[in-house]
């Protein structure tokens, strides 16, 4: 592999940054595109200088590739280079359409020491991936090496070399006269374009200063000015009356417009004027015997560019102008093509011309291969232009034509073009055809015409014609056609037609032929067959179609439509496939009619019969609870009924048929509904009549005597209307089936039943049946028909008890009373209060036939009263009387007095409210309240007199007193207040009150209870208490430590009372140490410590006591109380 070279930094080059093509194959298209992602050339490990430039270059093989790879460059393990391009890292790219190869090149330039390291390059091309590492390594260079002779190059005289040199860390070498050079080329090459920088490492060099006797300031090192402008060199003189003389690169400088020199003070200050390049020299002033030295460079302001290039599109032979304009007359420019400066010389075809500010590159005769991209630099930057050379126009006149030929008919091509004379090639699928007996080539002024005399299937293609020198092609289509057709006689099937057996694999294969492959369509119905298809499939070969059927179902039977269609016409065939299988299974079987331990059933022929005609049958049966079938016939039943027999009785049973045809025996039917072998219950006894009214006659009857293993379901009750009465006594009326009339449609469990809508007067006869499973018993019917009339029962009211006395409820509660009766047929129901009608806007009133219901929502004082129910059947009556009182809270008493007043007694009366509430008085309750508070104190309650005495009164109070009326209710609302005060007074006595100091409760914190040490066991939750005593109520932090305990959900602090505890849940050796206690308020702080210790869990003993429980005894100091002897030691 070839090494990394070194680029020669005199020559520049344009890089393409990030992914992308070099400029001179952007116009190109990429006939072949990438496919295969193998380094051909894999980047190798190099060494440079610091400051030098590398190149490593990856290339891959691009034959079998449909698009560009991805490359990637990394250094490191993950740094990916593609976001650091810049001036010192440009990324470049290219493709040789000749060899097929991507070049991938990583150029860095000045590299510096950090540049070193592991890179790695990666190409990626859809699931293909290569990858190649390699190393760089940057060496320092000595500083000997390191100097660039900048001022050489810069045309200065031999005393600049100094102070550049200096700038550069180099040591100054003996000067020589320098050549004349471009110094704008010099600077373009080196990247100068602003000494600022210069000027800063200027000043930062060290500097042996020794004490001048003339110069109390030196000139500076170095100046620095823009080219035009003014400069001021300035000196401070220790000696003002030294003469002084200034010095341009060893010659004396007189004044002079340009030079002007001033005084001020002990300042010798020069003045240059409009700086030019002349300038930029080594300057000194001589005072006395000493000597200052400076230098000063003249900047030179960059050349920019104004007017950009412009592309150009032409032909061959055209004339190709590319005009720019930059910003300053006579400014150096260098023109390049393709990154590769172009050659201006005598007999170049290229010709540079410049006039002011603009500047033109010409072609005069332009060529193929003239095409690429332009680029102009200046020192300020630069500019491109893409250049695109092309042939004249190829102009078709007649394209060639898309073909359809017969077999064996001959086929002729031909088209025009201009210019005329072009040569040019003919292609079949892109291979080159050339001339023989069979084809012939003719080429006439613009005609081009190629004819094969007779056609075969190998000339069908893609035909194309080339020519010479044009990327642009001629292309049409020849298709050879025959017609298809169906070869069905292969198959030696008779009447085409396939039988298989279901289950089996069946596959046809029908031969064909046709040119182009016909397309090949299988059907069923209109049903078309796929070549996707998972268990179905129809496939196509080149001389065969196949129809293949995994597993034959019943389902495939039918006729297949084979179509076969091109472009030259169509043949169609049939095929017919006859699957035979096993048959469906029957209907489930049906039990119409069950016995004791016999049954009948019959069940449907299978929908599908296989194919085959069917034999026979054969039935099973098992118990339900079963998992066992047995079989009930050993020979076929031709029909489609069975009667089993020897079943036992209360068991139920489930049946199933098998159909059997020649193919084999189909699958079971599903089973029976299960079904017991029973027989019906018998008759039901005692038939009476309970109840009988205008329409309805109520029966009831008992179970039977005999209910069986089938169990009862219910009672089926029926009647029907006797005949005339105009019959003879003697006559016994039998009515028939049809006469009798079920009443109750569903089955009734109960033992009571009503026949309802019946005509008064009717007589009739009822039956009832007891039903099961097995299905009717017999009959039970009455011995006498029966009358349908009701009979008058008196009425009677059934006062519940808490109604016999009087009915009290609060106003506002609800009334809700129900006051059940009897009577046939329906009574009556009236109601009066006070002998009066009630109104039904105050009370609600709802009758049934069997009770009445009084209803109050919100009860008033006003329906209080006596309430009077009247029932009446007929002439028959009965009466009831309810007592109801609605009563309400009392109103005060009526004029509290106070009647006398002695010692610390007073004396009340008053009078009974005038608003009892409805209820009688059960008391008075008697407050008192001093004049000064005015707060009410209850001195007696339930009192039933009207009088009261109070006593134990405060000597010096003035009082007053209130009396609320109580009853049933409770107390009323409001009371009565004493008009007048009650003064309690003893004369003689005068009370001083004493005066107190306020004593001072705050105390600063005290702990009366300390910490205690203690000794803990590991997994044993553990508490720490103590005391503290403090005003106001401190602010108690717990510690262990030193270190704060905040949000440790493994302790739980709590203080009450003073009391401060520390609960330590579960603790650890790990939870040992110092705990301190600090309590803080605004007075001071206090603080208690102690030490916990905790230990691993002992072995524990087990000390049996006289009881049926044991106490678990840990090694640790404690002490244990029995109530009764200990058996161990009798203690």
């Amino acid at each position: 592999m070839p090494e990394p070279t070194k680029k020669d930094e005199s020559q520049p080059e344009v890089w393409s940054l990030g992914d992308g093509q070099a400029p001179e194959d952007l116009d190109k298209q990429i006939e072949n595109p990438p496919l295969s992602t193998l380094l051909i050339e894999k980047p190798q490990s190099g060494s440079i200088s610091v400051g030098g430039d590398i190149t490593f270059i990856a290339k891959v093989e691009a034959k079998d590739l449909l698009r560009k790879p991805t490359v990637k460059w990394f250094k490191g393990k993950w740094m990916d280079l593609a976001s650091k391009t810049g001036k010192h890292l440009q990324l470049k790219e290219s493709f040789d359409r000749i060899t097929k190869v991507h070049t991938f090149e990583m150029h860095i330039i000045k590299a510096k020491e950090n540049y070193a390291g592991n890179y790695r390059c990666e190409v990626t091309y859809k699931d293909k991936f290569d990858s190649c590492s390699f190393d760089l390594e940057v060496k320092d260079v000595p500083e000997a090496s390191q100097s660039i002779d900048i001022r050489s190059a810069l045309r200065l005289p031999p005393r600049r070399p100094d102070t550049l040199a200096l700038l550069c860390g180099a040591r100054e070498p003996k000067q020589e006269e320098v050549p004349e050079v471009d110094y704008e080329k010099i600077a373009f090459m080196y990247g100068i374009t602003d000494l600022r920088g210069l000027l800063r490492r200027l000043k930062k060099t060290k500097k042996e200063e020794k004490k001048s006797e003339a110069f109390a300031k030196k000139l500076e090192p170095a100046y620095q000015v823009d080219k035009g402008g003014k400069i001021r060199l300035i000196v401070d003189l220790a000696d003002p009356t030294v003469e002084l003389k200034w010095y341009k690169n060893g010659q004396e400088i007189r004044p002079a417009p340009k030079y002007i020199f001033e005084h001020k003070g002990t300042q010798r200050i020069m003045v240059i004027n409009n700086c030019q390049l002349n300038d930029d020299a080594a300057y000194s002033v001589v005072a006395g015997d000493e000597k200052s030295t400076t230098e000063l460079f003249v900047k030179v302001l960059p050349v920019n560019i104004v007017k950009e290039l412009e592309a150009v599109k032409t032909t061959v032979n055209e004339r190709i102008e590319l005009e720019c304009e930059v910003s300053e007359e006579g400014a150096q420019v260098k023109w390049m093509k393709n990154g590769v400066e172009v050659p201006t010389g005598v007999r170049s075809r290229y010709r540079v011309k410049a006039e002011g500010t603009k500047h033109w590159l010409i072609i005069d005769d332009a060529m193929k291969e003239d095409t690429g991209t332009y680029s102009i630099m200046a020192t300020g930057g630069t500019s491109e232009s893409h250049v695109q050379v092309d042939l004249k126009p190829l102009k078709i006149l007649q394209d060639l034509q898309d073909m359809k030929i017969l077999l064996g008919k001959p086929l002729k091509l031909h088209c025009e073009i201009l210019p005329i004379n072009v040569p040019g090639r003919w292609y079949r699928n892109g291979q080159l055809i050339q001339p023989n007996d069979r084809i012939s080539i003719l080429h006439r002024a613009k005609t081009h015409k190629m004819e094969i005399e007779s056609s075969v299937l190998h000339d069908a293609g893609d035909y194309t014609f080339v020519p010479e020198g044009y990327s642009q092609s001629l292309s049409a289509k020849v298709h050879i056609i025959d017609p298809p057709r169906v070869h069905l006689e292969a198959l030696n099937a008779p009447d085409n037609t396939v039988t298989i057996v279901a289950g089996n694999k069946l596959r046809l294969e029908v031969p064909i032929s046709g040119e182009p492959a016909p397309r090949v369509v299988w059907m069923k119905g209109e049903r078309v067959i796929l070549e996707t298809g998972n268990r179905v499939r129809a496939e196509t070969f080149t001389d065969h179609t196949s129809l293949t059927i995994d597993v034959a179902e019943r389902e495939d039977t039918g006729n297949y439509k084979i179509v076969l269609q091109n472009e030259a016409g169509e043949d169609t065939a049939s095929v017919k496939v006859k699957v035979v299988d096993i048959p469906d299974a029957p209907g489930s079987p049906l039990v119409p009619e069950v016995g004791g331990d016999w049954c009948s059933m019959t069940w449907d022929p299978p929908h599908y019969d296989g194919g085959s005609p069917i034999l026979g049958y054969f039935i099973e049966r098992k118990k339900k609870q079963s998992s066992r079938w047995m079989r009930l016939n050993f020979d076929l039943c031709k029909e489609t009924t069975f009667e089993p027999k020897k079943m036992i009785e209360g068991v139920p049973y489930e049946v199933r048929i098998f159909a059997v045809n020649a193919i084999g025996v189909s699958k079971p039917s599903e089973p029976s509904k299960p079904f017991i072998p029973l027989a019906v219950t018998s008759e039901p006894t005692m038939l009476v009549v309970d109840d009988v009214t205008d329409t309805t006659v109520t029966m009831k009857w008992r179970p039977p005597d005999t209910i069986g293993a089938a169990g009862l379901d219910g009672y089926r009750v029926e009647y029907c209307i006797e005949g005339s009465e105009t019959a003879l006594p003697e006559y016994i009326y039998l009515p028939t089936a049809d006469e009798w009339i079920v009443a109750n449609k569903e089955l009734t469990e109960k033992t009571r039943y009503t026949i309802t809508g019946l005509t008064m007067e009717d007589k009739i006869l009822v039956r009832v049946k007891a039903i099961n499973a097995a299905g009717e018993s017999p009959p039970r019917t009455t011995q006498h028909s029966i009358l349908v009339k009701e009979v008058i029962e008196p009425p009677k009211i059934r006062i519940p008890r808490h109604l016999k006395q009087t009915y009290i409820r609060k106003v506002g509660e609800v009334v809700n009373l129900v006051v059940p009766f009897v009577g046939k047929p329906r009574p009556k129901v009236n109601w009066l209060k006070d002998g009066e009608a009630i109104e039904p806007s105050q009370v609600s009133i709802r009758n049934s036939d069997c009770d009445s219901i009084i209803f109050i929502r919100k009860a008033e004082r006003k329906h209080s009263g006596k309430y009077k129910l009247t029932v009446q059947v007929e002439k028959h009556m009965d009466t009831a009387l309810l007592d109801i009182q609605i009563v309400d809270l009392p109103g005060p008493p009526q004029c509290v007095r106070i009647e006398e007043v002695w010692g610390v007694n007073v004396a009340l009366d008053w009078t009974p409210p005038k608003d009892s509430g409805n209820a009688p008085i059960t008391g008075y309750t008697i407050q008192k309240a001093d004049k000064k508070t005015m707060e009410w104190y209850t001195c007696l309650e339930h009192y039933h007199r009207t009088c009261i005495t109070i006593s134990e009164l405060v000597v010096g109070n003035e009082y007053f007193f209130r009396v609320f009326s109580e009853n049933m209710v409770g107390l009323s609302e409001s009371a009565t207040t004493t008009k007048d005060i009650a003064v309690i007074m003893k004369e003689g006595l005068q009370l001083k009150s004493p005066e107190y100091i306020d004593y001072d409760f705050t105390e600063a914190p005290k702990f009366t209870q300390p910490l205690v040490n203690i000794c803990a066991i590991a997994g044993y939750n553990t508490t720490l208490n103590c005391s503290v005593r403090a005003n106001p109520r401190p602010k108690v932090i717990w510690m262990k430590n030193k270190i704060i305990i905040v949000d440790d959900p493994r302790y739980r602090m709590f203080s009450n009372q003073g009391v401060c505890s520390l609960e330590i849940r579960k603790p650890s050796p790990f939870d040992g140490g110092m705990y301190t206690c600090k309590a803080i308020n605004d007075l001071g702080e206090a603080q208690v410590d102690c030490k916990l210790e905790v230990k691993g869990q002992s072995v524990l003993q087990t000390v049996k006591l006289g009881y049926s429980f044991t106490f678990e005894i840990a090694y640790v100091p404690c002490s244990l109380c029995f109530n009764t002897p200990c058996k161990i030691c009798n203690d």
